[in-house]
């Protein structure tokens, strides 16, 4: 989200704890990757969102996933990589509560 995202959101859909996420964010943020800043819908509350420097390897990280992706499907081959594909968003289906 480019308002960014509560880090309770982040945990669940990391399906790690909150501690867990914490420390990640924790991490990202010390080395510029990411930002807390205050929710404008509780003052309460701080979002996590991307920063200046994590923008900026975003596609790189694209650059990255494609290689693996590619990689994958030259060793199964376009069938079976279709199929790993189909079988990864229908598994996703009953495990990612984001996906309904």
């Amino acid at each position: 989200m480019p308002d960014g995202t509560r880090l309770g959101d982040l945990a669940e859909q990391a399906q790690v704890t909150k501690q867990t996420a914490g420390f990640l964010v924790d991490q990202l943020e010390r080395a510029g990757y990411v930002e807390r800043v205050p929710d404008p819908s509780d003052a309460r509350a701080r979002l996590v969102r991307v920063a200046g420097r994590g923008r900026a390897v975003l596609p790189v990280a694209a650059a990255v996933v494609a290689e693996v992706e590619q990689e994958w499907a030259d060793h199964l081959g376009k069938r079976r990589m279709t199929a790993l594909r189909d079988t990864l968003v229908r598994l996703r289906e009953i495990t990612d509560p984001y996906a309904r």
